[in-house]
């Protein structure tokens, strides 16, 4: 099922069709994409999937000076590191405007109460321990060995039907497994897409459990690109973005009633 990708492309097609592409790196860590108006946008890479021998990208080339459009494209591949570079292609279309977003860490923003039980698809290690700190039940599903209590990430598909809130990586995106996430996780109170490869496209998850977007947008174009070049992460570039965050329903971000 690939229903958000191909939501995703239609939704910047036109605009892919008017950019063209400046640059392209492909990092260890991350993926990025800048375009000739100046926007960038990242996506995580998954070096542990990258085919053997010495090319790693074996598509399009060469990928800077085409229409965005032509990478935007690769967002429904098949290849996991083409897939990356049309995902970094989808944010640096879709880069918002400061003006249209809330700059703060996402449990700033976030409401949450001490009834609620979180699932956590991706291991966001800075967060959790504040989430414990609140005395939250924490689920977190990951496929990669960490230390601590980690889940399989098939166990969020049936854990997630009885959390209140779901704070989803955008890698999923990648690994086409958001489709069937978004279904378990249809009943929760609060859906959040997070993570620096998160598409700030609030029309793409309209009709979505989606009810917050949280990632990053570019401030130093050239200083991220040079660090994803070197093999850096979130770490390194951190000062080189902001972190952004788009609610999608007012009413979802309303304090409930007390004693409810």
């Amino acid at each position: 099922m690939r229903d958000i990708r191909k939501k995703i492309i239609q939704a910047l097609l036109e605009k892919g069709k008017e950019e063209r592409i400046r640059d392209v790196r492909i990092g260890l860590g991350y993926t990025a994409v800048q375009l000739e108006s100046g926007g960038t946008g990242v996506a995580f890479t998954f070096r542990q999937d990258l085919p053997g021998g010495c090319s790693v990208f074996r598509g399009l080339r060469p990928l800077s000076g085409r229409p965005a459009a032509d990478l935007l494209f690769l967002l429904d591949s098949d290849e996991k590191v083409e897939v990356s570079v049309g995902l970094a292609t989808v944010n640096a279309l879709a880069n918002p405007d400061l003006s249209e977003v809330q700059e703060q860490d996402i449990l700033s923003v976030l409401p949450l109460f001490p009834e609620d039980t979180i699932g956590m698809v991706g291991y966001f290690g800075p967060l959790i321990p504040e989430i414990k700190k609140r005395r939250h039940r924490l689920y977190i599903f990951e496929q990669v060995n960490l230390p601590g209590e980690i889940l399989p990430p098939e166990a969020a598909f049936e854990l997630l039907p009885h959390c209140q809130v779901a704070l989803i990586t955008s890698t999923t995106i990648l690994n086409n497994t958001l489709d069937p996430l978004l279904t378990a996780s249809r009943f929760c109170r609060q859906v959040v897409l997070l993570g620096a490869s998160t598409p700030f496209l609030p029309e793409v998850f309209q009709d979505t459990p989606v009810t917050l977007l949280s990632g990053i947008k570019v401030m130093d174009s050239e200083g991220l690109l040079r660090i994803v070049s070197e093999g850096g992460g979130r770490q390194q570039f951190k000062d080189k973005v902001k972190k952004i965050n788009l609610p999608l329903s007012s009413e979802a971000f309303s304090l409930p009633l007390a004693g409810r």
